[in-house]
């Protein structure tokens, strides 16, 4: 049994001016910058990865990014590309995002674009999967999550695989305040588990970390941290507090 370090990623979506940021990050770093038993990361808006990035300096906490372009330059306005993100020091990026889908009209091939070019430009994706509430409650949970997942994954080699981290967002339960009970998310965490399997066989898939992302928040993050293939939660709300952001990395640091 391959044991996979826990995982706490914040995702600050359009939230934090660059000096908000750099407050964040610091309160962060003083509390946890120094503990090594669980990776962290926060993902700032594109306008504060800079300051944010130098405040994170000398710490273990990682720098990620909330989304990013397939090309690497060219005529498209308004967008960022893997170079700049690396140049910023930059280590991942969240790929994918039901907000990104519904919002913006980004289709699964899309995604795929972007998460080859992420691997290639040695930046590791956070791959977001999950279902609508009117899917999940037709019975299609795991149909849309496998077409997620593989579409997601096409052309991804198998000893790229472990670089890939996957997150389970229950689209219903994203800033609703709503949660997927501690064995749905499970179910779908081990579904995963399994898809992964299937493509890069059981080594790889054992090594490949899986988030859950639902309005996680310290009350309840101890019972879903506890399940078998949950190995973290990409935050949304509570990453915007250094509080609930350092309990949640402590919660995780205490999970077995």
């Amino acid at each position: 049994m391959i044991l996979r370090k826990k995982f706490i990623a914040g995702n600050w979506k359009m939230n934090k001016t660059p000096a908000d940021g750099a407050a964040l990050v610091s309160e962060i770093v003083t509390e946890i910058g120094r503990q090594t038993d669980v990776d962290v990361l926060v993902c700032p808006p594109f306008t504060a990865l800079e300051s944010a990035g130098r405040n994170l300096e000398g710490s273990n906490v990682k720098l990620g990014a909330q989304n990013m372009h397939f090309e690497l330059n060219g005529a498209f306005t308004g967008e960022v590309s893997a170079p700049m993100l690396r140049d910023l020091f930059v280590t991942h990026v969240i790929l994918g995002h039901s907000e990104r889908r519904a919002l913006f009209g980004e289709t699964d091939a899309m995604i795929n674009q972007k998460v080859l070019t992420a691997i290639k430009n040695q930046l590791r994706p956070i791959l977001c999967v999950g279902e609508t509430l009117s899917e999940r409650e037709a019975g299609d949970t795991l149909k849309v999550v496998q077409t997620q997942v593989e579409a997601g994954l096409e052309g991804v080699g198998k000893d790229q695989a472990p670089s890939v981290i996957i997150a389970y967002e229950p689209v219903w339960a994203i800033g609703t305040g709503k949660v997927a009970t501690s064995d749905q998310a499970q179910e779908v965490h081990a579904f995963i588990r399994g898809l992964l399997t299937k493509l890069f066989g059981e080594t790889i898939a054992q090594k490949v970390r899986i988030l859950y992302g639902g309005s996680m928040k310290p009350s309840n993050a101890p019972e879903l941290l506890a399940q078998k293939d949950i190995d973290g939660g990409l935050i949304g709300g509570a990453s915007l507090e250094s509080r609930s952001f350092v309990d949640l990395v402590k919660a995780a640091a205490d999970a077995k």
